[in-house]
């Protein structure tokens, strides 16, 4: 884990099986979480919510560790 790092839990429903473009509307942004097992907690919560919808994805991602401007 990068010192420093914000996760976030994104996602939502999407219009096919190939999960490649979002329902208008439906997506979901949690965050930010100081630590990895933060957003994998939200992470199941969410999934366990929408289990029922197979069109429904959510990721964890990690925010790039941006160095101070000089």
């Amino acid at each position: 884990m990068t010192k420093g790092s914000n996760f976030w839990v994104i996602g939502g429903e999407f219009g096919s099986m190939n999960f490649h473009k979002l329902v208008e509307g439906s997506a979901q942004v949690k965050g930010p979480f100081k630590t990895r097992k933060e957003a994998e907690d939200c992470w199941r919560e969410v999934s366990e919510e929408n289990r029922h919808k197979a069109g429904v994805r959510f990721s964890i991602v990690e925010e790039p560790h941006r160095a101070p401007a000089a």
